[in-house]
């Protein structure tokens, strides 16, 4: 090996050592606003079609048709969403110190549910030692307690540190602009730039495009719809905090198998176990007939598509990536999961068939 060729090489890896470091130095000064930046991504993303609509009717004044579309966003998403997220916080506060204060006795419905059922199924309970609901009332009280807390704790971190959440918010929209406007000219440069072939970026990219799709369009979209459902259908029956229980409904839609039954199922037992049947018998004709099947007919024409990611796999990473990122979770997991298997898939066609590569 000549001495040009060494000096060649390390002056590549010095450069690559470099861009390595002033990358992970410029991920550290932008991650504190890593939530703001990923929402204008996906906003811009999902936003996209609107922004090429404007466009078609603003010929070359791609400023313009930027700032109508945040326009849209701002009213038709960012506005209820604050709406709602405020209304749900107040009511989380008030049920949480109404437990605090004994208001809400959690005991007393146990007692209720349990002593409507039936003498064989009470005499299971107590064969199996859960006839004495003592130790069980108390974990439930102190885990709705514990719930309620953590959503009054969050409003009170909210509104401590409403100079930050106004920044994020002011840069979640300034960079959507840019996104929307030149995303195109900065998705080419990324993909060019990228360290791998192109053909490979080219479908990470589409990978990508279709999981942002499938996890805003076809999960929570269709949660919004279900919890809003399941608030409408509490309300009818005339259980309180209708909007709290409809956005844990939406949440709770996100997980495969379970969904918002996790919810309107024991609202349902205690309804018919307190003695209100037609109640209770609305709340499972609605869950089972409205809620339950409304994931079926809106996600296939949402999404169009399967993602390809197992149901178990989307549990495990939607629970992980709101335990590590809070509600943004619920996106980065599944992208994380799809992405991963989506470069698994291209590596093992890779060393299948090397000329594809």
């Amino acid at each position: 090996m000549s001495d040009t060729t060494r000096a060649t090489r390390l002056e590549s890896g010095g450069f690559l050592l470099f861009l390595a470091a002033i990358s992970l130095a410029l991920l550290a000064v932008v991650l504190p606003f890593f939530q703001p930046l990923l929402w204008a991504v996906l906003a811009a993303i999902l936003f996209q079609p609107l922004y090429r609509w404007f466009l078609t009717r603003r010929k070359g004044r791609e400023t313009q048709a930027a700032l109508l579309t945040l326009l849209v966003i701002l009213l038709a998403v960012v506005l209820p969403a604050l709406w709602i997220g405020s209304a749900v916080i107040a009511e989380a506060t008030r049920l949480f110190l109404a437990f605090r204060d004994g208001q809400i006795d959690v005991a007393m419905y146990f007692e209720q549910v349990f002593s409507a059922l039936p003498a064989n199924i009470q005499a299971s309970l107590d064969g199996a030692g859960l006839g004495d609901l003592g130790e069980v009332q108390a974990q439930a009280t102190q885990f709705v307690q514990a719930s309620l807390g953590l959503i009054a704790q969050q409003a009170l971190a909210i509104g401590g540190s409403v100079f930050g959440f106004v920044l994020g918010f002011a840069i979640a929209l300034y960079v959507g602009f840019f996104l929307l406007r030149d995303g195109r000219a900065i998705s080419e440069q990324l993909l060019s730039a990228l360290p791998f072939e192109r053909g490979i970026g080219d479908r990470l990219a589409e990978r990508f495009l279709v999981l942002v799709r499938a996890t805003i369009k076809g999960s929570v979209v269709v949660g919004l719809v279900q919890g809003a459902l399941g608030a409408i259908t509490f309300w009818i029956v005339g259980i309180p905090s209708v909007l709290l229980l409809g956005v844990i409904m939406a949440i709770a839609s996100l997980l495969p198998a379970v969904g918002p039954a996790i919810v309107w199922v024991p609202a349902a037992i205690y309804l018919l176990a307190t003695g209100a049947f037609w109640q209770g018998v609305v709340v499972i004709v609605s869950g089972v007939a409205v809620i339950g099947m409304i994931d079926n007919v809106l996600r296939p024409i949402l999404v169009g598509r399967d993602t390809g990611i197992p149901d178990w796999l989307i549990l495990v990473t939607t629970l992980g990536g709101i335990a590590l990122f809070g509600l943004s979770g619920i996106v980065i997991g599944p992208l994380v999961a799809g992405l991963f298997l989506a470069s698994w898939s291209i590596l093992g066609e890779q060393r299948a068939d090397p000329a594809t590569a």
